[in-house]
């Protein structure tokens, strides 16, 4: 592929810059990492949040890139330097460009939690009705014949858009993915193209990225704002305190607002009855009236399972198709998944919070089954929001019977002293460092009635102590506890 075809009508600044020679040049892929460059690449210099990608456009050079894109100029570089405002948004398209193809029906979901969810319910939703679906997300890529496991919520957009067209050369025809704010703000998703998105809630997460809430809000708000297309679907959890929020940014960016849950137009929840291992709903979709049965526990699943039966709706499957797939529904990895139980019926489950509200929404979430007490295993991650700590703990001790603080992934901090700041907040809790240790506790400590909840992992199979990630599953370590009891 030539320069020249990357440029196209949303980089007149590239255009501009293009003479006969250098429109030419032949590329034969992109990247903005200097490492990865082989011959014939161009090379898209970003600034990042440690450092800047022009300090490697010699690097990027001396491995053979045919061309840069940079924000700043350079000269007598030896190959042709494009000077870009935007060269995070270029690289987006540029790759979309370069790559070209991608699934038919792409939608995407933001919020704080729960959009690993609902891109997995979506999925499931459209592969119910027939449809070759896939989802990516935190859990990794799920599609038919493939389930790879993956680490980064919005993968970068080199990756992103080789990835799509993989998918679509596999036939994959329907695809959900997440948008973190980071991939939004980082311009990740741009040149995916867009059926319809959705937003699930926002609460505390990322303020060691993110300045102020407010940004992280209009952070996610891009996704409406400048990715979507005018007049797509926009499917909006309206039961949340950034709801109208949301709904207005969407409005304002002339989307067909679609509000789902109790406050909700497009499908409103009326009734709600919790069992310990389902829950049964009572939707109206205008004059119909469906009863829904979700076989997963947990209030913030319900959410979770409309705001996807409005993704899939708004893509084209019938109201009723999608509320029979909810009925099959397999929860995603490590979101309040039931690992196991003890021979007395005490209920052991892995859940990925690791935020206040999410936290608090899972604990809620076994209240009404528990007939015994609520047994909770967490930590904080280190190199992270270190304001959220104290505040996890507080919630923690006050909606749990039993706490016991241990370590997450201290990554370059020091565990103690992580731990330290959430038992601030943790009264009455217990300290154990090592999180297999701790997990053992809990589970000796159950009996009748009793649920476990370990949360803050999840999915992930690797914990993170200095530079190193070891193996490591909180899945596993609670089924080795529960075995040895």
């Amino acid at each position: 592929m030539k320069i020249r075809d990357l440029a196209g009508p949303n980089f007149p600044e590239l255009s501009a810059q293009l003479k006969d020679e250098s429109a030419n040049v032949e590329i034969s892929g992109l990247t903005a990492d200097s490492r990865q460059v082989k011959p014939g690449d161009l090379f898209v210099a970003v600034a990042g949040t440690k450092a800047n990608g022009t300090a490697y456009i010699a690097d990027a050079i001396s491995r053979g890139a045919a061309a840069v894109v940079a924000a700043d100029p350079h000269a007598d570089a030896g190959v042709p330097v494009f000077t870009l405002s935007e060269p995070r948004r270029f690289l987006a398209q540029g790759a979309a460009a370069f790559y070209g193809r991608q699934p038919e029906t792409m939608v995407a979901v933001t919020g704080t939690a729960g959009k690993t969810s609902v891109a997995s319910f979506t999925r499931q939703i459209w592969a119910h009705s027939g449809l070759p679906a896939a989802m990516i997300g935190t859990t990794g890529v799920i599609a038919p014949g493939r389930n790879a496991y993956g680490s980064l919520t919005t993968p970068d957009p080199v990756s992103l858009h080789g990835l799509l067209a993989e998918l679509a050369d596999a036939g994959v025809t329907h695809a959900a993915m997440e948008a973190s704010s980071h991939g939004l703000d980082q311009n990740r998703l741009d040149g995916v193209r867009l059926a319809a998105a959705a937003f699930t809630n926002l609460g505390r997460d990322h303020m060691d990225y993110h300045p102020t809430v407010e940004h992280y809000m209009a952070s996610k708000m891009r996704l409406f704002e400048a990715l979507l297309p005018k007049g797509s679907p926009a499917v909006i959890f309206a039961d949340d305190q950034w709801s109208a929020a949301a709904i207005a940014a969407a409005r304002k960016a002339g989307h067909d607002v679609r509000t789902v849950g109790r406050n909700g137009e497009f499908l409103a929840l009326k009734r709600v009855e919790h069992f310990r291992h389902k829950q049964s709903a009572e939707v109206h979709v205008g004059d119909d009236i469906f009863e829904v049965h979700v076989p997963l526990a947990g209030d913030f699943q319900v959410a979770n399972a409309l705001v996807a039966a409005g993704l899939a709706m708004s893509t084209g499957i019938p109201a009723a198709a999608a509320f029979a797939a909810l009925e099959k529904l397999q929860g995603a990895s490590g979101r309040l998944e039931l690992v196991g139980q003890t021979k007395d019926g005490a209920l052991a489950y892995v859940d990925y919070a690791h935020k206040p509200d999410a936290l608090q929404n899972v604990l809620d979430s076994v209240r009404p089954f528990t007939t015994g007490r609520v047994i909770l295993v967490f930590g904080c991650g280190g190199d992270r929001d270190k304001g959220k700590r104290p505040i996890m703990g507080e919630i923690a001790s006050r909606l749990a019977d039993v706490v016991i603080v241990t370590d997450d992934n201290p990554r370059s901090e020091v565990p103690e002293a992580i731990r330290a700041e959430i038992m601030a907040g943790a009264k009455g809790a217990t300290e154990i460092g090592d999180r297999a240790e701790a997990i053992r506790a809990a589970v000796g400590m159950l009996t009748t009635g009793d649920t476990l909840i370990v949360a803050g992992k999840g999915h992930e199979e690797g914990q993170t102590i200095g530079s190193v990630t070891l193996p490591f599953s909180d899945h596993a370590e609670l089924l080795k506890a529960l075995g040895g009891l």
